[in-house]
């Protein structure tokens, strides 16, 4: 049987073509998306108040967005894109800008704002902690990046977050993990979030213990994660610890015989479980 005539090989001038279209689809959608926008601003008016950001909502988008991603286009280019189109919205719902700490460099932590938020956003540089807090809890909606390790010489800029009308930690960065990610740094990101838009499958502690001791360093491993540092008020030391909801309590039944003890304990904050993509190869 005669075989059946293949398909013409499109031409370089078709393929250009095709790809003109899906251009001009991209952009009109993001257009439409504005609109969309512009609609929800108004909803909002009559409906809600408070900051536009939604962690929750987030950072079930990114799940998503990795899920379903395939094919040659790296998932650096798909994320970042998708987290500036989430920022930059953002931003035309309720202006706001960038507090982010350089005391560990500049470049690392521009890297991680430019990433996650874009150019659209203003960026604000300080140096420490202790600033970023200050300015985010004087605003109406801006958000604070910090270093999300210990640093030697700084203290702990997590206890202003305890009050009640204080700003707190809303998620940490980056969401997704993988090897080589382009803004790899760890950041805690601080900010004024409603109750019902954050996500809470991480807690965030702020934390005094009274006799911290390399005994007490070694019960905890495995159980959380902390940045400590020395508190002499307590004879002891001052932890932001990063546990999975309702785990406090095992943080404290691990320092059992160890000769430490909580002082206090306040929440400070919550985010989500990061999401890890498999390395391959």
């Amino acid at each position: 049987m005669p075989k059946p005539p293949r398909s013409p090989q499109p031409s370089l001038a078709d393929l250009r073509r095709e790809i003109d279209r899906i251009d001009e689809t991209m952009h009109a959608l993001l257009i439409e998306r504005g609109e969309i926008i512009d609609r929800l601003i108004a909803v909002k008016r009559t409906e809600e108040s408070g900051s536009a950001f939604r962690p929750a909502r987030e950072a079930e988008m990114m799940r998503r967005l990795v899920q379903r991603h395939h094919g040659s286009l790296p998932l650096d280019t798909a994320e970042s894109i998708w987290r500036v189109i989430i920022s930059t919205f953002t931003f035309v719902q309720a202006p706001f800008s960038v507090h982010a700490d350089l005391s560990t460099g500049d470049a690392l932590m521009r890297d991680s704002a430019r990433f996650h938020f874009g150019f659209t956003v203003p960026f604000v540089p300080h140096m420490g902690a202790a600033s970023v807090v200050a300015a985010v809890t004087e605003s109406k909606g801006d958000l604070g990046l910090v270093p999300a390790f210990a640093i030697a010489g700084a203290g702990p800029w997590w206890t202003a977050l305890e009050f009640a009308a204080a700003p707190k930690i809303i998620a940490r960065l980056p969401f997704v993990e993988r090897a080589d990610h382009p803004a790899a740094m760890p950041v805690f990101v601080i900010s004024r979030v409603a109750a019902d838009a954050m996500v809470t499958e991480t807690e965030v502690w702020s934390v005094r213990i009274a006799g911290w001791s390399a005994a007490a360093v070694d019960r905890l491993a495995g159980l959380a994660d902390a940045i400590a540092v020395p508190d002499r008020a307590f004879d002891g030391a001052a932890l932001l610890v990063s546990v999975e909801r309702g785990g406090i309590d095992a943080v404290a039944a691990a320092l059992v015989g160890t000769g430490a003890s909580i002082r206090s304990r306040a929440l400070v904050g919550s985010h989500a479980t990061r999401y890890t993509v498999p390395h391959k190869g």
